[in-house]
């Protein structure tokens, strides 16, 4: 039988991601758990936020909790939007308007440099167990490129590739993108807690 484990998301896509990674588990999403509280993001770091959600929500079940921060760094931004990625074009934002603005905001900048990170937590019984990190370089196109995906991944092209992660799908973006990364470090950690 497979162990459980909760991740500390309403995100489906990140979900998917996850499972196909951490095959080895039984992995369900926060609609596992009655009434699950909203975690707001207040951190300032991907680490902060990711501790903020595992821990809270290992407080109202005895499974493994699993959280995750991620998101894109654009260097000719200082590192925008990065923490605020998903709430980038504002608290209503979605992933079309989001792209629009950082499109807007690079107008004319030649250094389209950017990285996706991620940063996972494990938290059990209301204690953050361990932290893991992955990133992926890459840069920002001029235009989307769709295809699959969800998020910045119509524009973010990672190095070595000329197609967008939306255009290289699922399978190749699971094993390059920053979450893919951080998950591997997150298995060998997992494997050794038998």
């Amino acid at each position: 039988m497979k162990k459980r484990l909760i991740i500390a998301t309403r995100n489906a896509h990140k979900v998917d991601e996850i499972r196909a990674i951490l095959n080895d588990f039984e992995v369900c999403d926060l609609s596992a758990l009655e009434d699950p509280p909203e975690v707001e993001e207040t951190g300032t770091t991907f680490l902060a936020n990711a501790t903020l959600k595992a821990v809270a929500i290992s407080e109202i079940t005895d499974a493994l909790v699993l959280s995750d921060d991620s998101g894109l760094e654009v260097d000719a931004l200082n590192g925008e939007p990065g923490v605020y990625s998903a709430r980038y074009a504002g608290e209503e934002g979605n992933d079309a308007l989001n792209n629009k603005k950082l499109l807007r905001e690079l107008t004319g900048q030649d250094d389209r440099s950017a990285r996706f990170r991620c940063v996972l937590v494990f938290a059990q019984g209301g204690e953050s167990l361990a932290h893991f990190d992955g990133a992926v370089e890459g840069r920002i196109l001029e235009e989307a490129k769709e295809g699959g995906g969800f998020g910045y991944d119509p524009l973010f092209a990672p190095e070595g590739f000329t197609e967008s992660f939306a255009e290289l799908g699922e399978e190749i973006k699971n094993t390059l993108s920053h979450r893919a990364r951080a998950l591997a470090k997150a298995a060998e950690w997992l494997n050794q807690q038998d």
